[in-house]
């Protein structure tokens, strides 16, 4: 059986068929690792994996970022449903942030390690809604014009999830949860080189703020202009989920974001973060 890729229609993403992600041969990893490159999102429909399943697959591209206090949990239930199976308050700290994962975002730029991808996979689904977008960076920065190029590429921002869950009125406490600590926030370059392929893109979104050297209204100004610029077709990929899918996103080049669903409902993805390398991710 030959692995199938099919690429999506827009600047990023592709579909890959006739693969189990449980017993995968070097050949076939080898083909999956450079289309994740080249395609930045993979879509793998109907794998129905399990945590521990999950982790495997993951620890494939690199080492798992603990997402919470307890180290040997790799891959964590994500979603709006309580471990009882009941609804989550939608005023819970847990919904808050989920409902701050419905703006353009990349995962962990917050910390002093920015992650190097995260792997979504489809456990219980919404009638209606809950859908994953995608935006290509690396089509983004491309697009830009000569002027704006030049204005961002010695700019940076700072990037705190503090600050981006304020902005949906959600005041955390230090601590709260995972990326609520007290450490400094991270100070990253709007344009950032690709470590594997070397091309460049765009690293904003919703965390970013306040960039050295102008105010905070120019800042904010100049980064939702650049969200709004990046954040169009033919550079977004949606995925509607069905329980089984699994994707794997390249955090270090694509933007992403959960759709809004009625909340009443359940919504539930096993997460497994895999951490960036210390030598292109970290920022002291």
């Amino acid at each position: 059986m030959t692995i199938s890729i099919k690429p999506t229609e827009a600047t990023l993403g592709a579909l890959i068929t006739e693969v189990d992600l449980r017993s995968l041969t070097k050949e076939i990893w080898a083909t999956i690792n450079q289309a994740f490159l080249k395609y930045a999102v993979l879509v793998f429909p109907n794998q129905h994996l399990n945590e521990e399943e999950q982790t495997s697959f993951a620890e494939r591209f690199g080492e798992i970022e603990i997402l919470t206090s307890t180290k040997s949990l790799k891959t964590l239930r994500l979603g709006n449903v309580n471990p009882d199976g009941s609804i989550m308050n939608p005023e819970d700290h847990h919904a808050q942030v989920l409902r701050g994962n419905e703006g353009w975002h990349t995962d962990s730029s917050y910390m002093p390690l920015s992650a190097k991808a995260a792997i979504l996979s489809a456990q219980q689904v919404p009638s209606k809604g809950g859908e994953t977008e995608w935006a290509d960076m690396r089509s983004a920065y491309d697009a830009l014009d000569k002027k704006t190029k030049n204005l961002i590429k010695d700019l940076s921002a700072f990037h705190s999830l503090f600050y981006s869950q304020a902005k949906i009125g959600h005041e955390a406490k230090v601590g709260a949860s995972y990326g609520f600590n007290e450490a400094n926030p991270p100070l990253r370059p709007l344009v950032k080189k690709h470590p594997v392929t070397g091309r460049n893109s765009l690293y904003i979104g919703r965390h970013a703020y306040d960039i050295p050297g102008l105010s905070s209204s120019r800042s904010e100004e100049l980064l939702e202009n650049l969200v709004s610029f990046a954040c169009q077709p033919p550079r977004i990929f949606q995925h509607s989920w069905k329980k089984g899918d699994l994707v794997i996103w390249d955090n270090r080049c694509v933007l992403h974001r959960a759709l809004k669903y009625d909340y009443k409902e359940g919504r539930v993805l096993l997460a497994t973060r895999i951490a960036g390398d210390p030598k292109t991710e970290l920022v002291n």
